[in-house]
């Protein structure tokens, strides 16, 4: 276990939880991993200086732009008395301390919070609560997000499946440039709003407003279901599933010796259902691998119709391929030129012993932009954010 924190940082850090426990209960989407980054924050700042703090938690704290009003009124009527007033306080009545400067033989003030949170991180993970969701606490949910696939018993399928799918759901989105109307958005549209007072006479009785739209990221998934992927395909394929839930710009191919289209047999029902209709009716599911041959297949009848400019491709293989590596070469190369991205997803990357020397993975390295593993939760978690970037 880590050595306890000194008294005033204790009691800093005691108070910034109470203080996101009040923006949770305001509505204000405050995590506990938000929370261990605004005590972080809080090493490279003068906690002196109330506006330096300010900034520096909302900045830590990813409070979004709506909810700022809130976040400083709760900080003038919480934060300034308490935190920056007692809690930094020095024992012997001489006034908040100066900050820090930089000394070859002393810790900045509150950087040890950053080295304490991380052992005590590591060290709660393992222990588990009643907690779940965004709120402080642990569970065994925390060590499943860890977990390689290919480990999991039959009794972590079904809870690995609901985390797959809420994995799904928070899966980054963007803010175009285009404004499209929107009730209570933050910008006015008075071209509308002119239209709308005709019907008043003349009189502006309701403002018509804008907000830059939301595009979901458009995606194209091709899953390898072969002997060799048996034991990450069915994770891969629900982490698929749940995307399309959330998004209908998703197109599902699976490939082995030959190319399925699954989209059509996709439903929003239930997934184990979906996985065991798709295995039935994929050919050679779980047999050998054509990756080159398949890929090709998808390039020559399906390019055109489901790839655009703004289209990012997720290959879902181990690159273990007993096929062409010139027709693979190829279908890559076709692919990249059209689409916006070209993602490699590859279990065996969470083996710190792998090295993409299969014939299959050499050829296509040069042709894709990123090779990313896929072997646990916490690699597809972080595969979100490549999604739309």
């Amino acid at each position: 276990m880590p050595a306890a924190a000194p008294a005033p940082e204790r009691e800093l850090v005691a108070h910034l939880a109470r203080f996101s426990g009040e923006l949770r209960r305001l509505g204000v989407p405050v995590g506990l991993r938000d929370e261990i980054d605004g005590a972080r924050a809080l090493g490279f700042v003068d906690i002196g200086d109330p506006r330096e703090v300010r900034l520096a938690l909302r900045a830590a704290l990813k409070i979004p732009y709506r909810w700022w009003a809130e976040f400083d009124r709760l900080f003038d009527l919480r934060w300034r008395s308490a935190a920056l007033g007692d809690a930094t306080a020095d024992p012997k009545g001489r006034g908040p301390p100066r900050p820090w400067r930089g000394d070859e033989h002393s810790e900045p003030p509150l950087m040890r919070i950053r080295r304490l949170l991380d052992a005590q991180t590591a060290d709660e993970e393992a222990v588990p609560t009643e907690a779940d969701g965004d709120r402080p606490g642990y569970s065994p949910r925390a060590l499943l997000r860890r977990k390689v696939f290919d480990e999991c018993t039959e009794e972590d399928l079904a809870e690995m499946e609901r985390l797959l799918a809420h994995l799904a759901s928070r899966i980054a989105t963007r803010r175009s440039r285009r404004l499209v109307p929107t009730p209570g958005g933050p910008v006015v549209d008075m071209r509308r709003s002119f239209r709308r007072s005709l019907a008043y006479g003349g009189e502006f009785m309701e403002l018509a407003r804008r907000a830059r739209a939301v595009e979901w990221p458009h995606l194209v998934v091709l899953c390898d279901t072969s002997g060799s992927m048996d034991a990450y395909s069915r994770f891969l394929l629900t982490f698929v599933l749940s995307l399309r839930r959330i998004s209908r710009r998703v197109e599902t191919f699976a490939f082995n010796t030959s190319l399925t289209r699954l989209t059509p047999w996709i439903t929003r029902g239930n997934i184990p259902a979906t996985l065991e209709r798709l295995a039935r009716n994929v050919e050679d599911w779980s047999g050998g691998t054509r990756i080159g041959e398949c890929l090709l297949a998808f390039a020559d009848d399906y390019l055109r119709e489901t790839v655009s400019a703004d289209t990012t491709v997720l290959i879902l293989s181990d690159g273990l391929d007993r096929g062409d590596t010139e027709s693979l070469e190829m279908a890559l190369l076709t692919i990249r030129r059209r689409a916006r991205r070209v993602l490699w997803l590859n279990p065996l990357m969470g083996d710190p012993r792998y090295r993409p020397e299969a014939k299959g993975m050499k050829a296509a390295l040069p042709h894709v932009d990123r090779l990313v593993s896929a072997h646990n939760l916490e690699s597809l978690e972080a595969v979100l954010p490549l999604l739309t970037a």
